[in-house]
């Protein structure tokens, strides 16, 4: 099986590692073009199947035990029949799926999980490559940008935020009602009816295929999926989830990724209701003029959803980035001058600026108020379970 062994950041004096963290990744496709995929919270390496496909005109793992590395000296090209000379590398992140789940919270932060891929490159030989990254994949593959820029050859986010508060959805009945259904989900089958839910618009999932709805044909799918990669234990989803609540993007690592050269775009579901597509575009234009805002008919899997045309802006990106495109070329965003700021700005004037204020606060003031309520039924749940009188069964010798 395919495996890459990670140093545990918490190491002795010696410098030798207490233990290691193993990531599980496969690859796909052949070709000179590198892309590296990073999956969000809860999801595994094949959640990005439709991308793979589209990438690479396959689905099919290469083969585990060699895997085709390509001389970058050579100059020799691989075999590119599976999918016109691209190479994919999918993995899961520590925590989830086959990939070592470690129990400490600390060991869960973006910054750690950066280097989680950037050992998978070092492992697969890939000196640079295109890294996109859905969700909390996606805010990974900020990190790891701003810490190896020289190795991005191009970024694309989807369906991103600026972590922290950002990860909160909107409070509306529908999110606190499936808030409250994801907690209480034990089962494979509570979780897929959950997951269809915040993965996806209604409409979509409403549409029929043939006799079958989407959602039925859906449920099966994600049913058989958790079935066999189990369900998420409690320090895997804790632990990323601190990975997104303690991510940030500072000033100095926007610029860093601004001022390496690389194109981006940041690609996002209009419905999404996890994250939100404001964050999305602010974070786009702090990346003017190298970041492209594309915002399509979808939810948080906007990937899934709108498959066509999400792989038709990766493919523009990859093209784009070989063809060497000029950054003011390939920016949809406004341009970043006098008028433009005020714009960006919104004209606040101070008054406008204290109402936002005082709204900003009332929203946070609701969050904490949602997380709390949140925190105390899953606490009353399990109180609950503790009082119930113990089942006596006869004990075999």
């Amino acid at each position: 099986m395919p495996f890459c062994k990670v140093a545990d950041p918490q190491a002795n004096t010696e410098g030798a590692s207490v233990n290691a963290t193993e990531i599980f990744y496969r690859t796909y496709g052949r070709g000179t073009t590198k892309v590296l995929l990073i999956i969000g919270l809860a999801g595994t390496h094949d959640s990005w199947g439709p991308q793979i496909k589209g990438l690479t005109g396959s689905n099919r793992p290469n083969h585990d035990d060699k895997l085709t590395v390509v001389d970058q000296n050579s100059g020799e090209e691989c075999d590119s029949e599976m999918g016109g000379g691209i190479e994919v590398c999918a993995f899961d992140n520590r925590g989830m799926g086959r990939s070592s789940v470690p129990t400490k919270k600390s060991q869960y932060t973006t910054k750690i999980m950066a280097k989680d891929a950037i050992a998978v490159m070092d492992h697969l030989g890939w000196q640079k490559a295109h890294v996109f990254g859905h969700s909390m994949g996606a805010m990974i593959a900020c990190k790891l940008a701003a810490m190896v820029p020289d190795r991005i050859l191009s970024l694309a986010l989807l369906n991103v935020t600026g972590g922290g508060f950002e990860c909160f959805p909107k409070l509306d009945r529908q999110t606190v009602s499936i808030a409250i259904r994801f907690l209480k989900a034990k089962t494979p089958e509570q979780r897929a009816a959950v997951d269809l839910d915040t993965h996806y618009t209604k409409e979509y999932l409403e549409e029929y295929v043939g006799s079958k709805t989407r959602r039925s044909i859906l449920y099966q799918e994600y049913v058989k999926g958790i079935s066999s990669t189990g369900m998420q234990s409690n320090y895997g989803f804790e632990g990323q989830i601190n990975a997104c609540w303690t991510h940030k993007i500072t000033r100095r690592e926007i610029e860093v990724i601004r001022s390496a050269g690389f194109l981006v775009s940041v690609i996002h579901g209009r419905y999404d209701i996890i994250a939100q597509l404001y964050y999305a575009r602010r974070l786009a234009e702090k990346l003017q003029p190298v970041a492209r805002m594309i915002d399509l008919h979808g939810g948080h899997l906007v990937s899934h959803e709108r498959t066509e045309e999400v792989n038709q802006g990766l493919h523009d990106l990859i093209k784009a980035s070989e063809s060497k495109i000029s950054p003011h070329d390939w920016t949809n965003l406004p341009q970043k001058n006098s008028a433009g700021m005020r714009w960006i700005s919104f004209s606040m004037t101070s008054t406008d600026c204290s109402t936002f204020s005082i709204a900003k606060k009332i929203y946070l003031c609701l969050l904490y108020i949602c997380s709390l309520f949140l925190l105390v039924l899953e606490h009353a749940r399990r109180a609950q379970r503790r009082l119930r009188p113990a089942r006596l069964e006869a004990s075999l010798t």
